[in-house]
């Protein structure tokens, strides 16, 4: 476990992908504060959690306040919400490493391509956020029901993001998950990963696959 990154906070943990990523770091060792818009709905999602692994360390918040207290904060809502969400914790995001789940799926189109005016949301974040905050895109790609369930997922992560030391971070902490993660360079790159989730979902559908995912193939000699 990340020496440096004790407590995530995961804020729109009340909905399936968070959820399940809330389930996975829990499990892995971090303790994980589910943040909602309202302290309740954040309490129910953890109570839920610990109804199935009543030895995690999981906390349910208000968004603030899991932002406030993490050393890492993880986004996972609805791209409709991803600003209004932001602006609700920007205070205590400076100087932290944001993971941004953010993509821009347009009802009820979500198997085209959609993105949005600054490229990607993943980069409407960043520049919404300012650069004193480390915005970093992955998870787009991995299906949620994935990460609720008990095997190995084959799926790799394309991590994105202006910081080379906050890419590092957040490619350990998917390594904790026991999946692999890529750096993709720069934020902007953040665009490619989010419309291959309109792919997949597209090839979910035409072939009947519950949960396509991505694999990079090759060795890499640094490894």
């Amino acid at each position: 476990m990340s020496e440096s990154i004790k407590t995530i906070a995961i804020l729109g943990g009340t909905g399936d992908l968070g959820g399940g990523l809330a389930r996975q770091w829990s499990r892995a060792g971090y303790a994980i504060l589910i943040g909602s818009r309202t302290l309740e709905k954040g309490q129910e999602a953890a109570a839920a959690l610990l109804a199935e692994f009543a030895d995690l360390n999981v906390t349910g918040l208000d968004n603030a306040s899991a932002a406030e207290q993490a050393d890492l904060v993880v986004l996972t809502v609805p791209f409709a919400h991803q600003l209004s969400t932001l602006d609700s914790v920007k205070h205590a995001l400076a100087g932290k490493v944001l993971i941004d789940v953010t993509v821009p799926l347009m009802p009820p189109k979500v198997g085209t391509v959609q993105l949005p005016e600054a490229g990607s949301a993943g980069q409407q974040a960043q520049n919404h956020l300012g650069e004193e905050v480390f915005v970093v895109s992955a998870f787009q790609n991995v299906g949620a029901m994935h990460l609720q369930e008990d095997h190995a997922i084959a799926c790799d992560v394309l991590v994105t993001g202006n910081k080379r030391a906050a890419r590092d971070t957040v490619i350990e902490l998917i390594e904790a998950l026991g999946l692999k993660g890529w750096h993709a360079g720069p934020i902007a790159n953040a665009a490619a990963a989010e419309a291959l989730t309109s792919i997949l979902i597209t090839i979910n559908r035409h072939h009947k696959i519950n949960g396509a995912g991505l694999v990079i193939t090759g060795e890499s000699a640094a490894d």
